[in-house]
């Protein structure tokens, strides 16, 4: 990875009260009222994660970093923000008849757990080698499991006939304007309890946390760079933007099982060409020493796809020395064993 650019910081090319739509129309996409509003409504709810620092990772990175973490969010991740924002916002007859939902395994936990909560039915579409603690804690919070193989089948066109066969409401894991305002609510945290910040890096997977950062960012810290990681195998978002049209790829093979997938939704491909981040990529070997650096420096477990920031951090080689840099540490979901085994690999 070569060392990230000195250029100056961006405006995000995001008003704080809407965004330029990209052939959207504008009241499909979410603005930052929409967070605000998704902040009080999951309060009850969700955590509000701490924000951790180290002194040993800021010598030797040369920046100031704050670490948001998400691994201590419920259901394990930042996803039970969003999924929690967009199922209490069904309506009565929407709740009684529940949901579904597609998910490698943390929108999966979230939405289970919210629907739980919500006394909600929750169906859940996920591929036969979603990491065995994640199927577990889904049925553990409630969810109907329905398996599939992601490298033959079409998760989104299982939903979308299960949604209508059975007269569910489809909750996506990133393309669905309530849970992007959700996931909005974990920068917004940050940013109020650390002031702006020169850089934000966060994971960067279908684009609802990226997307809802981006809206927290504009409003609260305009002048903050934002940098949208991808694992190195599967870059889709990086050719999207650069080539100004959703691509789609086959199903990346890497260890960051929640950035599997293969295209950017509609909504989040809108707000993130407006808001113009810098797309970096890391290798699985990055996300390996970026999991041992904060589970033995910090004591804390953070899945692969979780690291993916600090990972892209760990290598830009001095370039944001002095700045005051924020992390967005996604998840933490990774069972015990395979978590021994890719440290000790």
């Amino acid at each position: 990875m070569r060392d990230l650019p000195t250029h100056e910081p961006p405006t995000h090319g995001l008003p704080a009260h809407g965004l330029p739509a990209h052939g959207l129309p504008a009241h499909d996409l979410p603005t930052y009222e929409d967070v605000l509003a998704a902040a009080e409504r999951i309060a009850p709810h969700a955590h509000r994660t701490p924000v951790l620092r180290s002194r040993l990772i800021d010598e030797q990175t040369g920046a100031r970093v704050l670490f948001k973490c998400e691994n201590f969010q419920r259901a394990g991740a930042f996803k039970f923000r969003g999924a929690c924002n967009a199922l209490a916002r069904l309506s009565p007859a929407q709740r009684r008849a529940g949901v579904v939902a597609y998910s490698s395994g943390n929108h999966a936990q979230a939405v289970a757990l919210a629907a739980g909560l919500l006394g909600v039915p929750a169906t859940i579409v996920m591929p036969h080698d979603a990491p065995a603690v994640k199927r577990a804690a889904t049925e553990a919070y409630g969810g109907r499991i329905v398996a599939y193989d992601r490298d033959t089948e079409d998760r989104e066109e299982i939903g979308r006939a299960l949604a209508a066969e059975r007269g569910l409401t489809l909750i996506p894991p990133y393309d669905h304007a309530d849970v992007i305002a959700g996931q909005g609510t974990a920068a917004k945290e940050l940013f109020e309890e650390a002031g702006e910040l020169d850089a934000l890096f966060v994971p960067l997977g279908g684009g609802g946390l990226l997307s809802g950062t981006a809206l927290s960012a504009a409003a609260l810290s305009p002048g903050c760079r934002l940098y949208g990681v991808e694992p190195e195998a599967g870059d889709d978002a990086r050719q999207s933007l650069r080539e100004g049209r959703i691509v789609r790829i086959g199903t990346p093979r890497t260890i960051a099982d929640g950035a599997r997938t293969r295209h950017l939704g509609a909504l989040t491909f809108a707000i993130l060409r407006s808001a113009a981040p810098e797309v970096l990529t890391v290798t699985d070997a990055g996300l390996v020493e970026a999991m041992a650096a904060l589970a033995g420096v910090m004591k804390i477990v953070a899945e692969p796809t979780g690291c993916l920031g600090f990972a892209a951090l760990r290598r830009t080689a001095g370039s944001l020395r002095g700045q005051r840099v924020g992390v967005i540490v996604s998840g933490g979901n990774v069972d015990l064993g395979r978590f021994a085994t890719l440290l000790g690999s």
